[in-house]
C-alpha cells in the first residue's frame, strides 16, 4: 500500500491537492485525502481511503460528481468553484485538475484542491422588486433596515418606478406583517372626500353621509397606512394629518371624540418636498414629522442593468396571464430598449412589452415587432432607429417628472435657453456650439445634466452634437 501512495504521490503536481480521486465517469473512489477535509466529513483519512465518492460527498452542493465528470470531459483545470460540503456547514472555493490515467488504465484521477471561504451572506429578499442594480440593492438593503423600526419613511421616484411596491415590502418586513396594509392615493380623491377617506365620518356628519365610515387610518391599525402622492394633500388636510401622527388619535368627521389608532406611515411623493414646503404647498412640521428616513427608487433610464432581468420577469408573467411560451428578446430588441429614455418607467415598460406580446406570434421576439412603438416615439424623436446608432430614442413628451424631481437651481443659461422655448413646446431650442459648450460647463461635464439644463432631451442634445461634429473630447477642451 505505502509503494502505491509513493506512486500516486509522483504524479501529484508540486502543491499536495487535499483529495485525490480516480474513476471512469459513472463510479468515483477515493485514493488520498488531506487531514483537513478528513475532518471536515468526520473520519479518519485512513478510513475515507477507498470510499465512494458520491457516498462520501453527498449533498454536497453542486454535486462533486457531476463537477468531477465535466473536468474530465474539459481535460483542463476548472477553478474557483463555490462547493457547500455535506451539512451545510462548510464552504470551499474548489479546483479541480484531471492529470491522467488510473494505475489500471481503467478510469480517470483527478486532484481537488479546497480553500476554506467565508459563509456565503444570506441572500437578501427582493419583496418583488426586479433588477440587479447598484441602485435597487440600495434600496432592498434599506428595506432590510428601516422595515422592523416604526420610524416614518418617506419613499421618493418618479411615477412608475414601484414604490406602492417598496411600501409594501417595508410592511413585509416589519413587525406589523400580520396587521392590514391599508393604501391610499392623495391625488385621486376630491380636496372634500380625502378628510372623509382618511380620518372616517359619522352618519349625518354631511349631505350624502347615510351611514357611519372607517377612515384608512381605523382600517390600518395595527398595520401600516400608505399616503402615496403626499405632496399633493391640501393643506387643512395635513394639519390633521399631523395631528393624527403627533398624538396617535384620530377624530372621524362630525364626531364629538377621538378614538387611539397605532398606525406606522410610509408616504411616496413624485415631487420634491423641499420644494413644496419652500412654495408653501407643503407645511413643513409635517415634512419633518414624516421625513425621519427616506428611501429613493432612481428612474430606469438610470439603471439599465434591471432592463435585462425585468423583461424577462414580464415575458414569464404573460406567458402564464395569456397561456404561450415566448422565450425572450432577441439582441437587437434589447439594444431597442436599452435606447429608450422610459419617461414612464417600469410601468411604461410592462405595457410596451405587454402590446409587443399579444401582437406578436413567434417565440422569440425581435427588433421589428417595435417598429410602430418606435415609429410613435420618432414622431417626436426625427431620424431612423437602427442598432448600433448609439443614439437614444426620446420619448413621447418631455421628461417634466424628472426636471421636478432634481433640483436645478435657476441660472442665466436655463432662464435664456427658456425664453426660446415658448408656450410650452416640445419642439427644442436651435441650439448652437456656444450654448452647449455653456451648459456642459454648468453641468461639470455631465451630458444628461446638461440637456436637463438645455430644456431638451438628452437624445436631442446627442443629435446636436452629432450635428456640429463635436463629442465629449471637443467639449472638454
Amino acid at each position: 500500500m505505502s509503494t502505491q501512495v509513493e506512486q500516486i504521490s509522483s504524479q501529484l503536481p508540486a502543491v499536495s491537492p487535499d483529495l485525490v480521486v480516480t474513476g471512469d465517469g459513472r463510479h468515483w473512489r477515493v485514493e488520498r485525502c488531506s487531514t483537513w477535509l478528513a475532518r471536515q466529513l468526520s473520519a479518519p483519512p485512513d478510513e475515507v481511503r477507498g470510499r465512494d465518492v458520491a457516498h462520501l460527498f453527498r449533498g454536497s452542493q453542486p454535486d462533486l460528481i457531476e463537477l468531477l465528470n465535466e473536468a474530465v470531459t474539459r481535460d483542463a483545470l476548472m477553478g474557483d468553484v463555490l462547493v457547500r460540503l455535506p451539512g451545510g456547514q462548510t464552504h470551499v472555493r474548489l479546483d479541480l485538475e484531471p492529470f491522467g490515467l488510473a494505475d489500471d488504465y481503467s478510469g480517470y484521477r483527478v486532484a481537488l484542491y479546497l480553500k476554506e471561504t467565508p459563509r456565503p451572506e444570506k441572500v437578501r429578499p427582493s419583496y418583488g422588486l426586479v433588477g440587479r442594480s447598484a441602485g435597487l440593492r440600495e434600496v432592498l438593503r434599506k428595506i432590510e433596515k428601516y422595515g422592523p423600526t416604526d420610524a416614518a419613511v418617506v419613499i421618493t421616484g418618479e411615477t412608475g418606478t414601484g414604490k406602492e411596491l417598496v411600501a409594501e415590502a417595508l410592511h413585509r418586513a416589519s413587525d406589523r406583517n400580520d396587521g392590514p396594509f391599508v393604501a391610499v392615493n392623495c391625488s385621486a380623491i376630491s380636496e372634500e372626500l380625502l378628510e372623509s377617506e382618511l380620518f372616517g365620518h359619522e352618519k349625518g356628519a354631511f349631505t350624502g353621509a347615510v351611514r357611519t365610515h372607517r377612515g384608512r387610518f381605523e382600517r390600518a391599525d395595527g398595520g401600516t397606512l400608505f399616503l402615496d402622492e403626499i405632496g399633493d394633500m391640501p393643506l387643512h388636510t395635513q394639519t390633521r394629518l399631523l395631528r393624527v401622527l403627533e398624538t396617535g388619535r384620530v377624530e372621524r368627521v362630525g364626531a364629538e371624540r377621538e378614538q387611539q389608532v397605532d398606525v406606522r406611515i410610509v408616504a411616496a411623493t413624485n415631487v420634491p418636498l423641499e420644494r413644496a414646503v419652500g412654495s408653501g404647498r407643503f407645511r413643513a412640521d409635517l415634512y419633518h414629522r414624516l421625513s425621519v428616513l427616506r428611501i429613493h427608487l432612481p428612474p430606469l433610464r438610470e439603471r439599465l442593468e434591471d432592463l435585462a432581468p425585468l423583461v424577462d420577469f414580464f415575458l414569464d408573467r404573460f406567458n402564464r396571464k395569456y397561456r404561450r411560451k415566448v422565450k425572450r428578446l432577441t439582441g437587437e430588441a434589447m439594444s431597442l430598449l436599452e435606447s429608450y429614455l422610459w419617461p414612464g418607467n417600469i410601468r411604461e415598460l410592462r405595457n410596451v412589452l405587454e402590446r409587443v406580446y399579444i401582437e406578436t406570434e413567434s417565440e422569440v421576439i425581435g427588433a421589428r415587432a417595435f417598429a410602430e412603438w418606435v415609429r410613435e416615439r420618432q414622431d417626436f424623436t426625427p431620424g431612423d432607429w437602427h442598432p448600433g446608432s448609439g443614439a437614444p430614442i426620446a420619448p413621447p413628451f418631455p421628461l417634466e417628472t424628472e426636471q421636478r424631481l432634481i433640483a436645478q437651481p435657476e441660472t442665466p443659461l436655463l432662464t435664456t435657453l427658456s425664453a426660446t422655448r415658448p408656450g410650452g413646446s416640445t419642439r427644442p431650442a436651435d441650439l448652437d456650439e456656444q450654448s452647449i459648450r455653456s451648459a456642459f460647463k454648468a453641468a461639470g461635464g455631465n451630458l444628461a445634466r446638461a440637456a436637463r439644463l438645455l430644456g431638451v432631451h438628452r437624445a436631442t442634445l446627442y443629435r446636436y452634437l452629432d450635428k456640429l461634429g463635436l463629442d465629449r473630447s471637443a467639449l472638454e477642451d
